[in-house]
């Protein structure tokens, strides 16, 4: 499969982003997705919809804690997804463009 990704690794086109598209752009992470990681993913899917735009560390975690479980932290998600920026990777690996505030 040959994605179109922008210069910092994001897909061109959010919509055609699926659980295999995600594997995909999991792997430069040395990832393997299990169902854990894809509920957390639709929801930074969620949260792009919703809001209009990818979400920045907090207030991703603060999403994460109402609507996939009150036990999500910061060190959680770098621990589960093999990263220290949370936010770019999570949006990156869900499909969805970079945050604003992210270098």
């Amino acid at each position: 499969m040959n994605l179109e990704l922008d210069q910092d690794g994001h897909l061109v086109d959010y919509t055609i982003w699926n659980e295999e598209v995600a594997q995909l752009l999991a792997n430069s992470l040395d990832l393997d997705l299990t169902p854990w990681h894809f509920e957390i993913l639709q929801a930074v899917r969620q949260f792009y919809q919703q809001f209009g735009h990818s979400p920045a560390t907090r207030p991703l975690i603060k999403f994460l804690m109402k609507t996939v479980s009150a036990d999500i932290n910061n060190a959680m998600l770098q621990e589960k997804f093999n990263t220290g920026l949370v936010a770019r990777h999570l949006s990156r690996l869900a499909g969805v463009p970079k945050p604003a505030n992210c270098l």
